[in-house]
């Protein structure tokens, strides 16, 4: 697998910021341009067939067929890797494509995954429905009580599975405690950083043994690219990359390029998301018709003290509660005029929507409720406009909802 054109002689060493502008992309491109082309070619064409070979063998730097490389894509998986600091990377046609292929290709029949209750509803269904098919097992404990994933962890488990913080309630879970649990039964620690991005968190320094990200929303941030990405060794990356290769989940150059224009900006937008979304859960915490705020950065979030150790910030990602029940949500959103109704997150526009309409649509209203996601919870990803605009923008929502 040969999945990078050209060195990073500085990107290795260079600040988050400065790696999101120049990661993967040092050095020169096409006709000297210095934006990354978009190569929409399939195929690659050799004159020399030991040439040919050798780079299709792995042996030689080069692309043949852009089912397996592209250069495009290349340089996505490079900048992601960077900022992962891991050795590898590979890409994807969509986040769920980057979890399915990561799952059936380092799981057997006869094994374990441990994980969480509320992961996002498409892993879920994984859990649920999909990999028992394979006779693969799964247990999902309280997301969190971590002596109970250690004990379930403790009693087998070939693949432990983190999501933090969590999609859409914002639960975080220690992943240095539960990687090194994991690591004593031998067992590899795959982490969902997708909501903190690497910019706030990267679960490889904590122990994880792979990384991945629904790139279609933060990393791109703008609504425009569907992607995903696993980060992590050569050898596990190398396992799934020709899961992937064969089975044909792959990342199309146009939305590798889309994907590539966003991150630029990624860490700019994540700081001030992040800023915005501490303003407003704060505001929440405090309005008389919201019941529960659900914000890392909120002292009085369970798991407080643990985002403040593992993340550089606490995301741009807010759940709420609002007094009623989903009658009430429906007379909210439509309220809301600086945010899209609809089933994203991350995007440089506020978008907001209940679990029901978006990450849990997959999921009955009992399974909601056995992951605790009532349908009165509000999903709320902070975009970049002014915060005192969205502010006052929530506010004459409520407002109008509770007739105040």
């Amino acid at each position: 697998m040969n999945n990078t054109d050209k060195p990073n002689q500085t990107a290795q060493t260079a600040q988050t910021g400065t790696k999101c502008v120049w990661a993967g992309e040092e050095g020169s491109f096409w006709k000297r341009s210095t934006q990354t082309p978009v190569v929409h070619s399939v195929s690659f064409g050799y004159d020399d067939i030991m040439d040919w070979q050798k780079v299709g063998r792995g042996e030689a730097d080069g692309h043949i067929y852009s089912r397996n490389t592209n250069p495009t894509v290349a340089v996505f998986e490079d900048k992601v890797r960077l900022l992962e600091n891991a050795p590898a990377a590979t890409s994807f046609a969509s986040g769920m494509a980057a979890i399915s292929n990561t799952f059936f290709s380092l799981l057997e029949p006869g094994d374990r995954i441990v994980s969480v209750k509320d992961s996002y509803g498409g892993t879920n269904k994984l859990f649920t429905e999909f990999l028992p098919r394979f006779q693969i097992k799964t247990t999902l404990c309280d997301t969190t009580d971590h002596a109970a994933i250690e004990t379930a962890i403790a009693s087998g488990c070939n693949m432990l599975y983190l999501e933090t913080p969590t999609n859409p309630t914002l639960k975080v879970v220690d992943i240095q405690r539960l990687a090194q649990a994991a690591h004593q039964q031998g067992a590899l620690v795959v982490a969902d950083n997708t909501f903190a991005t690497p910019i706030l968190q990267n679960p490889l320094a904590l122990g994880a043994d792979l990384v991945l990200h629904s790139a279609t929303k933060y990393l791109g941030g703008h609504a425009d690219a569907l992607g995903g990405v696993v980060c992590g060794s050569q050898a596990l990356i190398d396992k799934i990359y020709h899961y992937r290769e064969i089975t044909g989940a792959v990342l199309d150059p146009m939305s590798a390029y889309l994907l590539l224009r966003g991150m630029k900006t990624l860490d700019l937008r994540i700081h001030h998301q992040s800023h915005s979304a501490l303003l407003i859960a704060g505001y929440l915490e405090n309005h008389p018709h919201v019941t529960q705020v659900f914000y890392p950065g909120l002292k009085r979030h369970p798991q407080y003290m643990i985002a403040k150790r593992q993340m550089k910030a606490f995301g741009g990602m807010i759940g709420f509660m609002i007094h009623g029940d989903f009658e009430s949500v429906s007379r909210f959103l439509p309220k809301l005029k600086y945010a899209h109704r609809a089933a994203n997150l991350g995007a440089v526009e506020t978008i907001a929507g209940p679990p029901a309409t978006t990450s849990h649509v997959e999921c009955t209203t009992e399974e909601r409720e056995a992951m605790g996601i009532p349908d009165n919870l509000i999903r709320y990803s902070v975009g970049i406009e002014n915060v005192d605009d969205l502010i006052a923008d929530i506010d004459q929502a409520l407002a109008y909802t509770f007739g105040l």
